[in-house]
């Protein structure tokens, strides 16, 4: 188990315990966060778009071809720290990092 800390949009602060390898959409999802996630994480609409710190991005691959051009998309809330969480696994490395969810464009 490893451990996600959020903030939704509201403001409001969660702590999620989950297991690692699958999607940062999928444990946000699963543990009732209001993520919409509608076109299911094939990477085809950005309504899993979160902000994940620097530091953190980092350590990830790049964002592909397609997740930069929904986070281009964003243009009100798309920030350098811009992410699509059904990109991006969640794995040992990523624990106890911190997610935002972005607001909903």
């Amino acid at each position: 188990m490893a451990v996600l800390n959020v903030i939704d949009r509201d403001g409001n602060d969660a702590v999620i315990e989950s297991d690692t390898g699958y999607s940062l959409m999928d444990v946000l999802q699963s543990n009732g966060q209001d993520i919409a996630a509608i076109c299911g994480g094939v990477c085809s609409c950005a309504t899993c778009h979160i902000y994940l710190p620097a530091d953190v991005n980092a350590k990830l691959p790049a964002r592909s071809g397609d997740e930069q051009v929904l986070v281009e998309e964003s243009e009100y809330y798309r920030e350098d720290e811009s992410r699509l969480g059904c990109q991006v696994e969640f794995t040992e490395e990523l624990d106890g990092i911190q997610v935002i969810l972005a607001p909903e464009d």
